[in-house]
């Protein structure tokens, strides 16, 4: 089971420290597996709590990973390189339609909220020791999320959607807990998962969103203690949770109330399809949304709510890091939406009529095309290299699938955020050249 290495040592520190020199030099691999606690404590002659302890030590260093009945392994070595690198520089005459941006005309001008952040830090300037959330931030953001039928709760405030979602995590989960993650999905978030110390577990979606039967796979058989849901304008495949899919995934959820819930909404103010929350479902839950893709991405501004202990904790952590996420910025995100300063029907239509015409084209010529919501289009394709190269040749380029992929098949990202009607036609037709028709499947 482990080559030539021989663990070693009396004590639940020694023996932690003997496996932590291995997987250091090398002889003990990412993926290996270690012997089941009874037979190590047999062989070292100490008892199996001492074992298990050590164990635990290691898993909560983020050193092995444990998997019920399947044993414990030596966690794969965190990614040298983050799957936002996987990218495909647009050399000059080649278009990008993979860089996952919004379209920056229906984005709001920013110079008076920025004034009248200005101007009310003038009167009550913000110092240290106040509350974090601004009041009148916090209560449009409430009043949204009841719309909504988010449950109430508190709202807190962080620098975007990736930053809550961090910070929810590490508020209860320690290194080596498995976190459920739809695949394909956003990568940013496959990325930080494991650099927490924690384990993917990938969970298979189609267009209404994560499939039941893989959730309840992820809980049952993976031990999954937390769970992380896009509700609309999945990244990459544009699935949006439906109602029909929400009331599963809330029965199967109630029936495993210990497990976290993440649901990331960054789709609110410009898709049009109403959200479906889980939020409630379990005990510990948190629903993020971010105002980025709407209003701009360097507003770093992210409203959360979920229940009072969640939020507790990550605004408790949050004080002794950041302390708060600037009023000036809250300020001036509460003013864009207390002037309406995005038509949010119209920004959705806009990406809608360019998405819709995209998967209507690729569909008319034989390839299967997915983008329900957002500004993305998932195209799963037979060779994903092979048709980047192809389509880099025939001037665009696109965003690989490794990026947001764990087990789930090849494909490639296209962002519709840049086109016109008249790149439609031409584009489609370069896709199918370069991917060929697929048979039709769901994603994994």
């Amino acid at each position: 089971m482990l080559g030539e290495y021989r663990i070693e040592g009396r004590r639940a520190s020694e023996i932690a420290a003997s496996v932590e020199r291995g997987v250091g030099s090398g002889e003990l691999k990412p993926g290996q597996l270690l012997p089941p606690m009874r037979e190590l404590a047999g062989e070292l002659g100490v008892n199996p709590n001492t074992v298990a302890a050590a164990y635990r030590t290691l898993r909560e260093r983020g050193v092995i990973e444990t998997a019920g009945r399947r044993g414990s392994r030596v966690r794969p070595r965190p990614a040298t390189t983050a799957r936002g690198s996987l990218r495909i520089e647009a050399p000059e005459g080649v278009r990008d339609v993979g860089e996952g941006n919004p379209d920056v005309s229906l984005l709001p001008p920013l110079g008076e909220a920025l004034a009248a952040a200005a101007r009310a830090h003038a009167a009550h300037p913000t110092l240290y020791g106040e509350v974090p959330v601004d009041e009148e931030f916090a209560r449009l953001a409430r009043a949204a999320l009841d719309a909504d039928g988010v449950p109430a709760g508190p709202v807190g405030v962080a620098s975007g959607a990736l930053d809550a979602i961090e910070r929810v995590l590490a508020a209860h989960l320690r290194p080596g807990d498995a976190v459920a993650v739809e695949d394909p999905g956003w990568g940013s978030v496959l990325d930080l998962v494991p650099a927490l110390g924690l384990r993917v577990v990938p969970v298979r979606l189609d267009d209404e969103g994560p499939l039941p039967g893989e959730v309840a796979r992820a809980l049952r058989d993976e031990g999954a203690r937390a769970v992380v849901v896009t509700a609309r304008a999945q990244n990459p495949t544009g699935a949006a949770v439906s109602g029909p899919r929400a009331a599963e995934l809330r029965d199967l959820l109630a029936r495993h109330p210990d497990v976290l819930l993440v649901e990331d909404d960054h789709g609110h103010g410009f898709v049009d399809l109403a959200p479906h929350p889980l939020a409630g479902a379990t005990k510990r839950w948190a629903f993020v949304r971010s105002v980025s893709k709407a209003y701009g991405p360097d507003l770093r501004v992210a409203a959360f709510t979920g229940d009072a202990v969640t939020v507790d904790r990550v605004l408790g952590r949050q004080r002794l890091g950041p302390g708060w996420v600037s009023r000036l910025l809250q300020r001036a995100v509460a003013h864009l939406w207390r002037t309406g300063a995005v038509d949010g029907a119209a920004v959705a239509r806009a990406y809608g009529e360019r998405r819709d015409a995209l998967v209507r084209a690729l569909e008319a010529r034989g390839v299967e095309a997915h983008g329900r919501s957002g500004m993305n289009v998932w195209v799963p394709v037979a060779d994903e290299t092979g048709a980047v190269a192809r389509l880099l040749h025939a001037g665009w380029a696109v965003a690989p699938g490794a990026r947001f992929r764990v087990r789930s098949g090849p494909g490639v990202r296209l962002t519709v955020s840049r086109l016109s009607p008249g790149d439609i036609e031409p584009l489609a037709t370069a896709v199918a050249e370069a991917a060929g028709p697929m048979p039709a499947r769901s994603y994994g």
